[in-house]
Formats: C-alpha cells, sequence, structure tokens
C-alpha cells in the first residue's frame, strides 16, 4: 500500500477557518463559471442567472433556458460537462484504491466483473474534492495494458465534472510518485458520456429496495442497447430511477442508438434534481462537502470494509458514531404569498414577484444562499446549492426542514409542517430585497434508506 498523508489528529476548524474557506470555496466558483471581463465590471453584483455560459462548462442550469416541460419518462443525453481522464499500468488499481472512497476489488477480482461504480476522492480531512465514475477501460482508451491479456484489468478511465478535470489530473500527479502508471486526460472527442434512461423499464425490474437483480438488469441494458459494442454500460447507482451511464469509444460519439427519444442535458439536470442526486463542484463544493452529506454513502458511493484511503479516519468516524444533520436534498421555490407545494414536481414558470414585478426563480437565487425560517431568526436552516425552474438542491437541516427523525435528537425539536422558510438576497436592510420561499422533500428511495439502515449509524449486527 502506498504511503498517504494522514490527518487522524486534526482539530475542528474554527469559525473564522471555517468562514475563510467557504469564501475561499465561492471566490473559486465564482470566477470558475464567471469570464474575466464580467469580473472587472464595477459594483456588478452576480447571482447564478449572471453567470457567463461560454465559462459555465455545463454546470449551472442558469446558462440555458429552463424547459418548458417536465423530462421524458424514457430517453438518453449527452453529458458535455463531463471530462474522462485514463489511468493506465500495472500500478494503476494499488493507487486508486489507496485514493478513492469505493474498493476496487470490485473491478480486479476475477469472477465479479463488473461496468464500474460510483465513487469519491477526499482531501486528508474527510472533505469531498470530487466526485467521479470509475470504470475498467475495456475500450483501449488508454493505450495497451501492461497485465497479462487474462489477469485482471490494469487499465481504468475516471469520469468527473469537466470543471474540475484539471485539478483532478494534478491532484493524482501529486501522490503518483513511483507508480508504474500512465495519467492523461482525454480529448471530448475522444470518447462521450451519456445518460439513458426508461422509468417504465426500470420499474418491472426493480426489488423491494429498487434495485434490480442481476438477470433483468442484464435483460433491461440489452433492451435499451441492443448493440453494446464499442461502449461501456453501467447501471448508474446514485438513484434506483438514473437509468444507464453509457461511454462511447471514437467512432461512435455521434448516437448511442439507444431504444429511447433522444433529450438534452436539461432535462438529465431535472430527473437528478427531482432525485435529490448532486453532481459535479457547483453541487458537492471541493473541500467544504462531506461525503455522507451529499448522500455518498446511500449512492453506492462508498465502501465501509476497504482498508485504508485518503479521508477515510473522518468518514469511517462519522458513519459509526456521528449522526449526520445535514443531507443534499430536492427543494421547491415558490413565492412568498403562494401555499407551500405538496409535492414535488418541476415547472418551468416564475415563481413569485421580485422588486420590479419581474418573476424569479430557482435559477435566480445566489449559489450558497441560507436558508432561514420565515418570521424569526436563528441559526440557518441550510444552504441553496442550485436550480432551474422552481426546482433545485439544497443542503438541508434534516431536524428542521423535514420529518426524518434523527437517533438521540430531542423530541422538542422535531419537525413542524406548519413552518415555511425563506432564502432572500440583494439589496440593504429590505430595500430591494428579492425573496422566494423554499420547501425541501426526502425522496422515495433515499427515505427508504434511512429508514432501514438508519441515519448515519452503523448497522446494527
Amino acid at each position: 500500500m502506498q504511503a498517504l498523508p494522514r490527518c487522524a489528529g486534526a482539530r475542528p476548524a474554527t469559525r473564522a477557518a471555517a468562514a475563510l474557506r467557504k469564501s475561499v470555496v465561492r471566490q473559486e466558483t465564482r470566477s470558475a463559471f464567471i469570464c474575466s471581463s464580467c469580473l472587472s465590471l464595477p459594483n456588478r453584483t452576480f447571482s447564478s442567472s449572471a453567470r457567463c455560459s461560454s465559462n459555465d462548462s455545463g454546470n449551472r442550469a442558469s446558462s440555458t433556458p429552463a424547459p418548458t416541460t417536465p423530462p421524458p419518462s424514457s430517453g438518453y443525453a449527452a453529458l458535455p460537462s463531463r471530462r474522462i481522464i485514463s489511468v493506465a499500468g500495472v500500478d494503476a488499481a494499488k493507487f486508486l484504491q489507496g485514493m478513492i472512497t469505493s474498493n476496487m476489488n470490485d473491478l480486479t477480482t476475477p469472477g465479479r466483473p463488473v461496468a464500474g461504480f460510483y465513487t469519491g476522492f477526499l482531501q486528508a480531512t474527510g472533505r469531498v474534492l470530487y466526485d467521479v465514475f470509475v470504470y475498467p477501460d475495456t475500450l483501449g482508451l488508454g493505450g495497451s495494458q501492461d497485465g497479462a491479456p487474462d489477469g485482471p484489468p490494469t487499465s481504468f478511465l475516471i469520469e468527473c465534472d469537466d470543471a474540475r478535470a484539471g485539478a483532478l489530473l494534478r491532484h493524482l500527479k501529486k501522490y503518483k510518485l513511483r507508480s508504474k502508471f500512465k495519467i492523461q486526460l482525454l480529448e471530448p472527442e475522444e470518447c462521450v458520456v451519456w445518460q439513458a434512461w426508461n422509468d417504465a423499464a426500470f420499474a418491472a425490474v426493480a426489488g423491494h429496495n429498487g434495485t434490480a437483480e442481476d438477470a433483468n438488469h442484464s435483460i433491461l441494458i440489452t433492451d435499451l442497447l441492443p448493440d453494446q459494442q464499442g461502449k461501456i454500460v453501467l447501471r448508474d447507482p446514485r438513484s434506483p430511477t438514473m437509468g444507464l451511464r453509457v461511454l462511447g469509444r471514437p467512432g461512435s460519439s455521434s448516437d448511442p442508438q439507444v431504444q429511447a427519444e433522444p433529450s438534452d442535458a436539461a432535462a438529465y439536470r431535472i430527473r437528478r434534481y427531482l432525485d435529490g442526486v448532486a453532481e459535479g463542484a457547483a453541487e458537492i463544493l471541493p473541500d467544504a462537502a462531506l461525503p455522507l452529506e451529499a448522500n455518498m454513502d446511500w449512492m453506492g458511493g462508498i465502501d465501509f470494509r476497504k482498508g485504508c484511503y485518503l479521508g477515510q479516519e473522518l468518514t469511517i468516524r462519522t458513519k459509526h458514531r456521528g449522526v449526520v444533520r445535514k443531507r443534499i436534498l430536492p427543494v421547491v421555490v415558490y413565492g412568498e404569498d403562494e401555499a407551500a407545494p405538496a409535492r414535488l414536481e418541476y415547472r418551468p414558470l416564475a415563481v413569485g414577484e421580485g422588486q420590479e414585478g419581474e418573476g424569479l426563480s430557482a435559477a435566480d437565487v445566489p449559489h450558497l444562499s441560507s436558508i432561514g425560517r420565515t418570521g424569526r431568526k436563528g441559526r440557518s436552516a441550510g444552504s441553496f446549492l442550485d436550480g432551474v425552474g422552481n426546482i433545485g438542491l439544497g443542503l438541508c437541516r434534516l431536524q428542521m426542514m423535514t420529518d426524518v427523525q434523527l437517533p438521540g435528537e430531542a423530541e422538542a425539536a422535531a419537525f413542524d409542517p406548519s413552518k415555511e422558510f425563506l432564502m432572500q438576497w440583494g439589496g440593504d436592510e429590505g430595500n430591494g430585497t428579492q425573496k422566494v420561499k423554499v420547501k425541501a422533500f426526502v425522496p422515495e428511495w433515499l427515505r427508504s434508506k434511512i429508514s432501514s439502515e438508519g441515519n448515519g449509524e452503523a448497522p446494527q449486527s
């Protein structure tokens, strides 16, 4: 096992340090999405709707108009916001085993063929740096393999957020040392990522826990993708209805030939929001988000039984000794004078009224806006991450914004469904301030996970 830095005795960050880190993350995120000419404009107030699409790389819904209809129940879409890094060589699997939260043995053990998995890279104190997918390179994009032809794979593909691909490449090289493997960032035309889905087909094969049995899983993939030549196909483990992840090799990038109607990345984004699935640096904040707060534990992104990896100490301690009080959830944004929505559904229309009568939407809410209770001051109930139309994602305090009961919490702090929550921004002491209300929802797949295994607690033996 390659030696990795440890930080088991690190003290919790002070309030000033936490505020500084949050400021730095906000500045880095803002500069990643706003061109230099816009940043140089005097007295310019930036919100999520003011980001330049030229530097957006598909990471913010506000770069394109909100779709006028809900996403189709069956379709496929190319994902230009994703990028592929190749890691190829005899030490590649061993190196990644010490770097990621999932178990590379699932990809390299004979008799356990896995098309890939969802996972993450953490920093030494357990914060998420990159959320990624890892696949065996069956397409040969990383060149010839150094291992035996019939042995375990030695070449792998890492699918990551395009806006953070360069940073991830530097991160891998930083810890490579003398390990025998090569790293390269593939060009967009070398490998294309798609998402394919069919809600009716997945519901037909899903079991009581929302997952498909192996036999039905294979049938489902064959029905949606009759021709799998030159593709890597993985059932997206992050939620039961996310569908299939498909990687295409050179020469097949025009169409994955899925048995569904073509759709677009905006529809895929809305489906993610409705499922409460965060993706990329704009939603899983680098150096700030905890993997369990981002639901990576429930989305199949963490193996709690594997050996040591970078950032393991805090992750294991949180799982076995702590309570996860905040999690990323889907939220609905609605106007101040509107009734609270009864269910989670997408509407493209603007909600509420702005200062000059202009309708607002979730895309207008600034990144990391604080969520507070209406009519009272006090501890923040969460932070808004991203949105489009009337829906989005928020990092929400479960005890305040949902009916999820955390173990060990006092009954007096129980959720009150009559309470509403508000986000406001702009203006000074009420002058020119814009406001919208927000309501969090717990998706059924996440609620079932929490009910069956507890929230952040170790499984009972």
